[in-house]
């Protein structure tokens, strides 16, 4: 997923959590539901990251070779400036793009 296309904002904004708890019914439930995207694309960024670092890394134990490395540093700022995971479930729960069941609702259903 290519967080950067999200359109998350990149700060804190205040919420109006009653019209965010319409969909669930609970507001407690809501937060769960975010929550747990947002560990997802957390595990996700932190996997990407991860990946594209393993490529500077270096087994070497010396430490005097140490330096300094410039496409190492701008990946790192460009993961620095992506919104938060949890600023991008937010988004991803207000425009309806996260699926979400709740298993004891549906057992009292049928």
């Amino acid at each position: 997923m290519d967080y950067r296309r999200s359109n998350a904002q990149v700060t804190t904004v205040t919420r109006d959590m009653i019209k965010m708890s319409e969909d669930t019914g609970n507001i407690y439930e809501t937060m769960m539901v975010i929550a747990k995207r947002a560990n997802q694309i957390s595990a996700e960024m932190k996997k990407d990251l991860e990946k594209k670092l393993q490529e500077f890394a270096s087994f070497n134990d010396n430490l005097e070779e140490v330096f300094e490395n410039r496409e190492q540093i701008e990946i790192s700022r460009y993961y620095e400036k992506l919104p938060k995971p949890t600023l991008i479930a937010l988004q991803e729960f207000q425009d309806n793009k996260i699926y979400f069941k709740n298993p004891v609702k549906e057992k009292n259903i049928f």
